[in-house]
């Protein structure tokens, strides 16, 4: 059996989209960190692809997924990536994560953590293909929450990962854990304060990325 996944049980499942379940690496069922972040990478893109195929569309998969630690990731539009941090370079159309940062997580808050980082990033490369444009550094953080949302639910309809009771509770700590303390719209680094990542994910999950 997968390993379950952080997500929101009480909101209502969305049509299923024929993904396939990522085999485990663990003949027990338990997966690693790296099955994990695997999963998440593959099923996400899948999704993407199926996504994009129904609208007559073609969706370029990341060029790279590249897992780095500290001060040693790769650069994005001349900028060094910087620690704890996840991030999609769309110069280099490629997503790359703080492998140490992500583990901890991982280990302190459950897997979900992994399920809404990567996704979210996946939101943003979604964003560049499809020129999504915004005024603001919030919206376009806010609207990738949403989109994880929308993948998540589609994943788990479709059977690709599975949720348990608890794993309410495990999601909202992680999106609590990533929210901005104060609410402020015009910050060029703004994510949203908890409670509106919380509101957006929801959406998300519940309506789909259509009503991102």
């Amino acid at each position: 059996m997968k390993r379950p996944l952080a997500l929101v049980v009480l909101l209502a499942l969305l049509t299923a989209c024929g993904l396939v379940r990522a085999p485990s690496m663990d003949a027990t069922g338990k997966d690693t960190f790296e099955d994990d972040v695997n999963s998440a990478r593959v099923l996400s893109e899948e999704y993407w692809k199926q996504q994009f195929a129904a609208l007559g569309r073609t969706y370029r998969p990341v060029t790279e997924f590249v897992a780095y630690e500290g001060e040693g990731g790769p650069r994005c539009g001349g900028q060094p990536s910087v620690p704890n941090n996840a991030f999609y370079c769309p110069a280099g159309h490629f997503i790359a994560y703080d492998a140490r940062w992500m583990r901890g997580l991982w280990e302190e808050m459950g897997d979900g953590s992994v399920y809404l980082i990567i996704p979210h990033e996946f939101g943003h490369a979604v964003q560049a293909q499809l020129e999504t444009s915004f005024q603001l550094n919030v919206q376009q953080e806010l609207q990738a929450d949403c989109y994880a949302g929308g993948t998540l639910a589609a994943l788990v309809k479709s059977g690709a990962l599975r949720a348990e009771p608890g794993d309410e509770e495990e999601l909202l700590l992680n999106l609590a854990a990533a929210g901005d303390p104060d609410e402020d719209w015009f910050n060029p680094q703004a994510h949203g304060t908890a409670e509106q990542r919380q509101a957006s994910f929801a959406a998300g999950y519940r309506d789909g990325v259509g009503g991102c």
